[in-house]
């Protein structure tokens, strides 16, 4: 499941910073999460950093893009090797 950024962003600037997979950055209006990328921390964290962080609650799952943690282990992993 990559998680997303809804219209209540604020644009603080604190979920950028702190996502390990650099799966967040600031779209047209606020900013955004490219499903690609987003493993809602498995493999870094045992919770989603950005929604831990997020000052106004603005970031669910995205309903478009479920995925189960298994899979989300296996983005990690191919994600961890392009980075190696």
């Amino acid at each position: 499941m990559a998680l997303m950024i809804t219209d209540e962003c604020i644009n603080c600037d604190v979920c950028e910073p702190e996502c390990p997979n650099e799966a967040i950055s600031m779209g047209p209006e606020y900013y955004v999460i490219e499903p690609q990328r987003c493993t809602e921390c498995v493999g870094h964290f045992d919770e989603p950093q950005c929604v831990q962080l997020c000052p106004v609650a603005c970031i669910p799952v995205n309903p478009e893009h479920v995925e189960s943690r298994e899979t989300l282990m296996q983005k990690y992993l191919r994600l961890t090797q392009l980075t190696e």
